[in-house]
C-alpha cells in the first residue's frame, strides 16, 4: 500500500505543472537596484553590479559578476549610453531577458545641456514632461535590439572637452522622478511577465514605491524652492533632468562628459562665471575636487560637498533610488542656503 501511495504521489508530482520562480534579477547601479528591489519587495533581492565608489560609465566586471550575468533570468540596467560595458558584458554571456529603462515607452528624454543658463528650457518643479520615442532618441529599435557598432560607444566620449558642443541624449534620465515612477510599473510588469503568479504583489509594491516617489519629489521640491534663484556649477553635465525638474539653473559645469577634461578656454569662461555671481560650485564624488577647488578659491566663491548623481557612495538598499534624489537635493540646500 505504501508503494501504491507513494507511486501515485510521484505521478500526481510528474503531471502538475511547474510552478515559476522568482527570476534572478541583476542591475547596473544604485537606483536602478532600488527601483528593482521596491518591485520584488520580500519575493526576492536583485544583485547591483556597480561597486560601491566604481564609477558608473567606465567599470570593468569581475568574473563572478560575469557569472552573475550569465545566470540571470532579467537585467534592468538604463542601458548602453550609460554603461557601455555592461553592453559589451551583455553581448558575451547573458542568457535571459533584459529592460533598459532608457528605452521604455512615456520615458522623458532630453538631450545634454539643458537646465543650463544658455539653453532656454523650462520644465519646471513638477512640471509635465514631453515623453520621447525612446528608440527613436537613443538609436534603439525595440524590436530587435540592433545595437551593432555600439559596444564600447560612451555617448560623454563625443562631447567637445570645452563643454559647449553636447550632442545626444543625456543618460541621466532617472534624476527626472517622473520616470522613476513610470520605470517601476515597467519592472513590475516585465517580473510578472516571468513570475505570473506573483504578479499582484509586484504591481503592489510598484503603486507602493510610486507613492514613495511622489512623497520624497514634494519633499525635494519644497526644499529647493527658495534656491532656484541661485546658480551653480557642477563637476560634469550630468543634472539636466533634476535641474529641470526641480527649477534650477546651472551656471556650467567643469567638464563636458565624465571623462572629458575640460580645455583652458573653457574654465577661464566658467571662472570669468563664478565670479559673476555663482553661489556655489559642486565637486563630484568619485573625482578629485582639485579643478573646483581652484576655481571657488580664486573666485572666492563658496565650495559645497560632493554631489552622488549615481550613488556610488550607497550601498544597495530598496530605497536607494529616493535616496540618491534626496542626497543631492541636500547637498546643494546645505551649500545654497549657508549664511
Amino acid at each position: 500500500m505504501r508503494y501504491i501511495i507513494s507511486a501515485a504521489l510521484a505521478s500526481t508530482a510528474l503531471c502538475a505543472p511547474a510552478l515559476a520562480e522568482v527570476p534572478r534579477v541583476v542591475t547596473d547601479m544604485t537606483p536602478t537596484y532600488g527601483l528593482v528591489a521596491t518591485v520584488m519587495g520580500d519575493l526576492g533581492q536583485p544583485e547591483r553590479l556597480l561597486d560601491q565608489g566604481a564609477n558608473a560609465h567606465d567599470f570593468q566586471l569581475r568574473p563572478s559578476q560575469a557569472a552573475a550575468l550569465s545566470d540571470a533570468g532579467l537585467v534592468v540596467w538604463m542601458g548602453p549610453q550609460m554603461s557601455p560595458w555592461l553592453d559589451r558584458a551583455l553581448d558575451g554571456v547573458a542568457n535571459g531577458q533584459q529592460l533598459r529603462l532608457l528605452e521604455v515607452a512615456g520615458t522623458h528624454l532630453q538631450p545634454f545641456g539643458e537646465g543650463h543658463e544658455d539653453h532656454d528650457h523650462d520644465h519646471g518643479a513638477g512640471a509635465g514632461h514631453e515623453s520621447h520615442d525612446p528608440a527613436a532618441e537613443t538609436g534603439h529599435d525595440d524590436a530587435d535590439h540592433d545595437h551593432a557598432g555600439e559596444a564600447g560607444h560612451d555617448d560623454h566620449d563625443d562631447h567637445d572637452a570645452h563643454g559647449h558642443d553636447h550632442s545626444g541624449t543625456d543618460p541621466h534620465a532617472w534624476l527626472d522622478p517622473a520616470n522613476g515612477a513610470i520605470w517601476l510599473e515597467a519592472i513590475a510588469a516585465q517580473l510578472a511577465a516571468l513570475d505570473p503568479e506573483n504578479a499582484a504583489t509586484y504591481a503592489a509594491n510598484a503603486a507602493k514605491g510610486k507613492e514613495a516617489i511622489a512623497a520624497a519629489d514634494a519633499r525635494i521640491a519644497a526644499q529647493l524652492a527658495p534656491v532656484q534663484d541661485k546658480p551653480i556649477v557642477v563637476f560634469h553635465d550630468a543634472y539636466g533632468y533634476f535641474a529641470g525638474h526641480y527649477g534650477l539653473t546651472i551656471a556650467g559645469s567643469v567638464s563636458a562628459g565624465d571623462a572629458a577634461a575640460p580645455g583652458a578656454a573653457h574654465l577661464a569662461e566658467l571662472r570669468a562665471r563664478v565670479g559673476a555671481g555663482v553661489a556655489c560650485l559642486f565637486p563630484e564624488a568619485g573625482h578629485a575636487p582639485k579643478t573646483i577647488e581652484q576655481i571657488a578659491e580664486a573666485a572666492g566663491a563658496r565650495q559645497g560637498g560632493a554631489l552622488d548623481p549615481a550613488g556610488v557612495t550607497l550601498p544597495a538598499s530598496a530605497d536607494g533610488y529616493t535616496a540618491v534624489l534626496e542626497g543631492l537635493a541636500s547637498t546643494l540646500a546645505d551649500c545654497l542656503t549657508a549664511p
